[in-house]
């Protein structure tokens, strides 16, 4: 099974411009969804408007999508997507404190061998388009979560469970389906897809649903009708 690679502190630095993420999937002997890991993502400005190559992409994929109705919710639990925030890179950070290393401006981090540990950093979040200060601590740290764009419940419910321990470990860590933002946001959002909920700043509606569609293309899941409709509409106006 591959790794992923995350990028290092010093390679992260040097990334001037946002990179499209794209997990390449290939079909097993049996059927299955096989995957192979791609360049991370860095996250797009909350204002930044979609390019139209952009724009035609998420909506061939999203054309692509199979459209089902919701499977039961029977099984899921998030150990079915592996120990929370597994270092899949082996670079010996959790996946949380690099997403929060990646997406706050000037992080600092606890003094130690290794630069893991996010003490405190400034957030522009995509869903509110505001600044959030982040300060690791008992009743602090929660104003800054990290969010599952396309959620582990939905992922469930629309292909997840016919993947593997292991291909879920990697959609649950996945930087393609990660992002800081604003925690009581993140809150109000629990499990929604595209047909329930959408960030508030409508500025980012067009990149976050283009994530939603790379993911589900990525993995293999599928969107409902009124999902799949939702995203269209989303699109349209980007």
């Amino acid at each position: 099974m591959p790794r992923f690679a995350l990028p290092t502190r010093s390679a992260k630095r040097l990334l001037a411009a946002p990179i499209v993420a794209a997990l390449l999937f290939t079909a097993t002997a049996c059927g299955a969804p096989g995957w192979a890991p791609a360049q991370t993502v860095v996250p797009e400005s909350a204002v930044a408007p979609m390019s139209p190559e952009a724009t035609a992409a998420a909506r061939q994929q999203l054309a692509g999508l199979a459209i089902k109705g919701r499977a039961p919710k029977t099984g899921y639990s998030r150990e079915e997507f592996g120990p929370a925030w597994t270092d899949v890179d082996h670079n010996g950070c959790d996946t949380r404190n690099d997403i929060l290393a990646r997406d706050l401006a000037t992080p600092t981090f606890k003094e130690g061998r290794k630069q893991c540990v996010v003490l405190t950093g400034r957030l522009s979040d995509p869903y509110t388009a505001t600044t959030i200060d982040f300060t690791r601590g008992q009743g602090t740290s929660t104003a800054v979560q990290i969010d599952h764009v396309v959620a582990l419940s939905d992922a469930w419910q629309k292909g997840a469970q016919q993947l593997s321990v292991e291909q879920r470990t990697a959609l649950a860590n996945d930087p393609a389906n990660l992002l800081a933002v604003d925690g009581p946001t993140n809150s109000s959002k629990s499990d929604g897809d595209a047909a329930t909920w959408l960030p508030p700043n409508k500025a980012y509606r067009c990149q976050y649903v283009s994530r939603q569609i790379t993911v589900k293309s990525t993995y293999g899941l599928w969107v409902t009708q009124a999902e799949h409709d939702a995203m269209d509409t989303v699109l349209a106006t980007c």
